[in-house]
C-alpha cells in the first residue's frame, strides 16, 4: 500500500478493486452462513465465527506487513478500540443474521450502515444534515421495513439482527472518519484486526466448539477474504473519488444473491427485491448528495 497522498489516480483500477472487494465481502457472508448452519457440521456460535474472521484476517495482513514492513506510528488507541468494538459487534450480529435469512436480505439491510453513520454524525461529529440527506435516510429505512416483512405470519425476527448490525457498523463509521487521514491504511487494518482478535479471543471462550475440518477451512477462507476485501476497498478509494467507486459496492447484493442461489438454492422473492431496491435507492441518493457537497 502506497501513501494515499502520493498514490496516482487510476479510476479503472479503482473500479476493478471495488468489484473484487464486493466479491470477497459476499464470499465472507456465504462462509459465515455455512458456518452458522449445519452445512459443514454442527453450527458454530457467531462469536466463534467472528473470532475466526479476525484471527485469519490478521494472519493475512501480517504476511503483507512482513513484505512491506510498515512503520507503526502515532497510534490513537481510544479511536481504534471504539472502532473495533463496534465493528466486532456489527459483524457478529450480521453473521448471526445470515444463518436465518437470505444473504440478499441481510446484505441489503447492511446498506443502512452509511445512513446510520450520517445520523450519528449529527451528535458525535457536529455535522449538519439537510433535507436531501433526511429524504435518503427515510427512503432507505422504508426499504428496511419492507424486508422486515411486518406481518404476523411473515415478520423476520432475524432481520432485526441485521438491522442491529447496520447500526453498530454506523457507529464504527464515526470512528473510521476520525481515524481517516491520521494513520496509514495498512496500520489501521493491522491494529483493527489485532484488537478484534484479542477481544474475541476472550468473549468467545464460553461458546467455543471444536470445528470440523471443513469448518476450519471455511474460517480460514472467511478471514482471508475479509483481509482481501479490506485491502481492495482501501486501495480503491485511494485511487479514485469515493463518490465514483462507492456505487459499485452495491454489486455485493448481486453476488450475495448469486452465492445464496448457487449453494443454498435460495431465490429472492419479490419482497426481497423490492426492499433491496428501495434501500439501494436511498443509499445511492445519499452517496450522490455527499459527492455534490464535496464538489461545492
Amino acid at each position: 500500500m502506497i501513501d494515499p497522498a502520493t498514490r496516482p489516480q487510476n479510476p479503472a483500477l479503482a473500479v476493478a478493486l471495488m468489484v473484487l472487494a464486493t466479491l470477497f465481502i459476499a464470499g465472507t457472508m456465504l462462509a459465515a452462513k455455512a458456518l452458522g448452519t449445519d452445512v459443514l457440521g454442527a453450527p458454530l456460535h457467531p462469536l466463534q465465527i467472528t473470532h475466526g474472521r479476525f484471527a485469519f484476517a490478521l494472519l493475512g495482513l501480517l504476511g503483507v506487513a512482513a513484505v512491506m514492513r510498515p512503520k507503526i506510528r502515532a497510534v490513537n488507541v481510544k479511536l481504534h478500540l471504539g472502532r473495533t468494538a463496534f465493528g466486532a459487534v456489527g459483524v457478529t450480529l450480521m453473521f448471526a443474521a445470515v444463518a436465518f435469512i437470505p444473504l440478499a436480505d441481510a446484505t441489503a439491510i447492511s446498506f443502512l450502515n452509511p445512513v446510520f453513520g450520517m445520523i450519528l454524525a449529527i451528535p458525535f461529529l457536529g455535522e449538519k444534515v439537510g433535507r436531501v440527506r433526511w429524504a435518503a435516510a427515510t427512503i432507505a429505512f422504508a426499504g428496511a421495513v419492507v424486508l422486515l416483512r411486518p406481518g404476523p405470519d411473515s415478520f423476520q425476527v432475524a432481520a432485526l439482527l441485521a438491522l442491529g448490525a447496520a447500526l453498530a457498523l454506523g457507529f464504527e463509521l464515526i470512528f473510521i472518519k476520525k481515524l481517516s487521514g491520521r494513520e496509514p491504511p495498512l496500520q489501521i487494518l493491522l491494529i483493527n484486526n489485532m484488537i478484534g482478535w484479542l477481544l474475541n479471543s476472550t468473549v468467545m471462550i464460553p461458546y467455543w466448539a471444536p470445528p470440523t475440518g471443513a469448518q476450519w477451512a471455511a474460517l480460514v477462507a472467511l478471514g482471508l477474504m475479509m483481509a482481501c476485501a479490506q485491502t481492495c476497498f482501501v486501495n480503491a478509494v485511494a485511487r479514485a473519488d469515493a463518490s465514483y467507486v462507492t456505487p459499485f459496492s452495491y454489486l455485493t447484493l448481486i453476488f450475495a444473491a448469486l452465492y445464496d442461489w448457487a449453494i443454498f438454492a435460495v431465490v429472492p422473492d419479490w419482497v426481497s427485491a423490492m426492499g433491496a431496491a428501495i434501500i439501494i435507492s436511498g443509499a445511492a441518493l445519499l452517496a450522490w448528495r455527499e459527492a455534490l457537497a464535496r464538489r461545492r
